[in-house]
């Protein structure tokens, strides 16, 4: 036989038979039905954003202690059985006890009632205030970042201007016009107050404005407002609800200082910051009248913050694992 008889045929050459193929040679090296599947559920930003918060276990917390001291500014003034600006002259100075739970002051009023009292409208300052800052600032901010320009500069301008302006001195300018009050306060904390949201979120539309689906929206024939309010200030929410938090404590603690130099809530009404005034002199031989409001005050203020410092990182895209 010759070496050319000898020879396996080789599948493919011309003139030769074709190997006869069976099914299982098309069958898959590995299983790809699954290859696509996503590993975890898809979430929103929102949605992501309260999962990393849930595990923020101090931001948590304070969250608690938020909620806590709301609900005591709404019911606690009702639980003791007692007002806040009847005298009963004979059971002045009282230590805290079954029947005045914080002690009464030197009227002889009821503690416990007037710190949550005080509560209430401390929170009620620092809401206030923190909506006028949300309505003036965004819209102001948002004009400004978004058309830019001369129009920039001279809003730019005028809100260095206000905020130039000590607030203190703006208090005692409509106390001249108006009498002391929560509206007074709120009032002068608006006026000034929001410059600071106007900055931020003229610096968040500012980079938004450039992105692709700004320019997309314009293509497709969206005007500037539509543009600036339906996309541009809804993706600026996180920095903006982040300040809105920060500026809560900031109105408590300014409402609470006007307060105790007499600028603020007038008494019979009780503030925090007047309690503190009227209990600052016999505060070595009656110190619960100083301790109560003041513990108050430093917990409401130390809660908004740390829970505004949790929100800011729980939205904060780069500190996503």
């Amino acid at each position: 036989m010759t070496e050319a008889a000898n020879r396996k045929p080789v599948a493919g050459q011309a003139g030769e038979a074709d190997p006869v193929l069976s099914p299982d040679d098309f069958a898959p090296a590995t299983d790809v039905r699954h290859g696509d599947k996503i590993s975890r559920e898809s979430l929103s930003s929102w949605k992501d954003a309260w999962i990393r918060l849930k595990q923020n276990k101090v931001a948590m917390t304070a969250l608690g202690v938020m909620l806590f001291l709301g609900v005591m500014a709404i019911i606690g003034p009702h639980l003791s059985g007692y007002d806040y600006y009847t005298n009963d002259l004979k059971n002045t100075n009282q230590p805290p006890s079954a029947e005045h739970w914080f002690g009464t002051d030197d009227f002889g009023r009821d503690m416990f009632t007037r710190t949550w009292m005080g509560a209430r409208i401390s929170l009620q300052v620092g809401i206030y205030a923190a909506l006028i800052d949300l309505c003036i600032g965004v819209v102001y901010g948002g004009i400004m970042g978004y058309f830019g320009g001369r129009i920039d500069n001279v809003m730019n301008k005028i809100a260095e201007v206000l905020y130039s302006i000590p607030y203190l001195l703006v208090v005692i300018i409509l106390i001249v016009v108006f009498e002391p009050s929560m509206f007074t306060i709120v009032l002068a904390l608006g006026l000034t107050g929001w410059v600071n949201m106007a900055w931020i979120v003229r610096g968040q539309i500012m980079q938004l404005k450039e992105q692709e689906f700004v320019l997309a929206s314009r293509s497709l024939g969206a005007g500037h407002f539509r543009i600036l309010f339906k996309h541009l200030i809804p993706n600026s929410l996180g920095p903006i609800i982040v300040t809105l938090t920060l500026t809560v404590p900031t109105a408590i603690f300014s409402e609470a200082f006007l307060s105790f130099l007499g600028l603020g809530i007038q008494s019979p009404a009780a503030s925090w910051g007047s309690m503190i005034d009227q209990a600052l002199d016999a505060w070595r031989i009656y110190p619960w009248r100083l301790v109560f409001p003041a513990f108050f005050i430093s917990l409401t203020m130390l809660a908004f913050n740390l829970f505004g410092d949790g929100l800011r990182d729980a939205l904060d895209p780069k500190m996503k694992k």
